[in-house]
């Protein structure tokens, strides 16, 4: 009899959210090939708004942890060696894109970005801080099922160069080895507390992270639409 670990149930519970994030036209589109560079500039304008408290989202984390979860603040540990300086790959990708790095290093987020942040920050503070790890896995399963696949599609449509790219490349790859280390993580889990609190927070993270899709501009769609209605 196979056994159900609860990274299974993880699995289980967010593959209709997962779906539905693909399913964003600015996913959608990119998957078959159909990029703008408008689209892939916003893409990464965003993912540096939101990589960028990364760190700082471990670090309240694991400070909040309790001693019975000691093994898990040792985790996190290894997390933050790994994430530490990936916004300023993104920042360089858009410097080699022409675009001015530190405008975007001292913008705003999209508010579907602000959105997402805030309810990490909140949930960390407010909840259980093991909710984290439901953001940890919506992002990670993401990138490491389509960042790679997608960044070829991006690379052949806009005809870009390597040194546009690196955060992309990079991530695909190495999410997939951190979904490695998340499962063994998550199936570490005893509580019944904590676990509701990972299930919990990571359906409202896909919900929160498919909005930042969402909310991509398209410039074709967009002279589609604005063609129809004229």
């Amino acid at each position: 009899m196979t056994t159900t670990t609860f990274f299974n149930q993880i699995e289980a519970i967010t593959a209709g959210a997962r779906q539905r994030l693909e399913q964003a036209p600015a996913i959608e589109r990119c998957l078959h090939g159909q990029v703008e560079m408008q689209t892939y500039q916003a893409f990464l304008i965003e993912a540096y708004h939101h990589v960028k408290h990364t760190v700082p989202l471990l670090m309240a984390c694991g400070s909040r942890l309790p001693e019975r979860l000691e093994w898990l603040r040792e985790a996190i540990v290894h997390y933050i060696e790994e994430e530490v300086g990936h916004q300023e790959w993104i920042l360089n990708d858009l410097q080699n894109l022409g675009v001015d790095k530190e405008l975007i290093r001292h913008g705003k987020p999209a508010q579907a970005t602000e959105l997402m942040v805030s309810y990490a920050y909140d949930t960390v503070a407010r909840n259980n801080p093991v909710s984290l790890f439901g953001m940890v896995y919506a992002l990670e399963k993401t990138s490491s099922t389509i960042a790679t696949y997608a960044a070829g599609q991006i690379v052949s449509a806009l005809d870009l160069a390597p040194n546009a790219m690196t955060y992309m490349v990079s991530h695909g790859s190495l999410d997939v080895e951190h979904m490695q280390h998340f499962e063994k993580l998550m199936n570490r889990l005893e509580d019944d507390n904590d676990k509701a609190a990972v299930l919990h927070a990571v359906s409202v993270f896909y919900e929160l992270y498919t909005n930042i899709f969402l909310a991509l501009p398209i410039a074709a769609l967009c002279q589609a639409e604005n063609s129809h209605a004229a």
